[in-house]
C-alpha cells in the first residue's frame, strides 16, 4: 500500500471488472423460459411463455452479485470516480424496473418502498416552502463542505475518491 493510503485495497481495479458481473446479474433476474420434456416452450393461458426463476432486480441483489456484503458497500463504491457511471447506470436499471411496477397493481407497494428508500428524488410528501428553504440551506452547506474538501485535497494530496468514501462513511455511520 502506498504511503498515505488507508483502508483495504479496492475490490475492483477498473469498471470493466464489474460490468460483466452487472450484466450477469440482470440476465439471471430475467429467469428462463420453461420447456416441456420434448423441448417445446410451455405457454400460459394467455399465450405467453412461462418464465421460471425470474426475480426483481434490487440494489441489494446487485450489491451481492458484485461481491459486496451489503447495499451500503455498493453505495460507497459508487462514490469512487472510476465506478460512479457504471454503478449509477446499474442502479438506474433497478430504478426503472421499480418504476414500471408502479403501474402493476401487484407490485405497487414494494416498488414505492424501493424508490423512496433507494433512489434520490422519490418522496411521498409534497415539498413545502419551508422544505425548499431547508434544502437550499443544505445545498449551500454541501457547497461549503466541498470547498473545504477541495482545499484538503490540494494541501494533503489526498485523492478525491478517498474523500468521497470518507464522506459516505460519515453519513451512513450517523444514520
Amino acid at each position: 500500500m502506498a504511503k498515505g493510503q488507508v483502508g483495504r485495497p479496492p475490490k475492483y481495479k477498473n469498471k470493466e471488472e464489474i460490468e460483466g458481473l452487472i450484466e450477469e446479474y440482470f440476465k439471471k433476474c430475467e429467469g428462463k423460459i420453461l420447456k416441456d420434456e420434448n423441448g417445446e416452450v410451455v405457454f400460459d393461458k394467455n399465450g405467453n411463455p412461462v418464465i421460471v426463476g425470474a426475480k426483481p432486480p434490487t440494489v441489494t441483489g446487485l450489491a451481492l452479485a458484485l461481491g459486496f456484503t451489503n447495499r451500503i458497500s455498493l453505495l460507497r463504491y459508487q462514490g469512487k470516480a472510476e465506478f460512479v457511471n457504471t454503478i449509477t447506470r446499474a442502479k438506474t436499471r433497478v430504478e426503472e424496473y421499480a418504476e414500471e411496477r408502479l403501474f402493476d397493481k401487484d407490485g405497487t407497494n414494494g416498488a414505492r418502498f424501493s424508490l423512496i428508500n433507494n433512489f434520490r428524488g422519490w418522496t411521498e410528501k409534497p415539498l413545502t416552502e419551508l422544505d425548499e428553504q431547508e434544502q437550499e440551506e443544505r445545498i449551500q452547506g454541501l457547497k461549503l463542505d466541498n470547498a473545504v474538501k477541495r482545499q484538503q485535497v490540494d494541501e494533503e494530496g489526498s485523492s478525491l475518491g478517498d474523500l468521497i468514501e470518507e464522506a459516505y462513511k460519515e453519513r451512513y455511520e450517523q444514520s
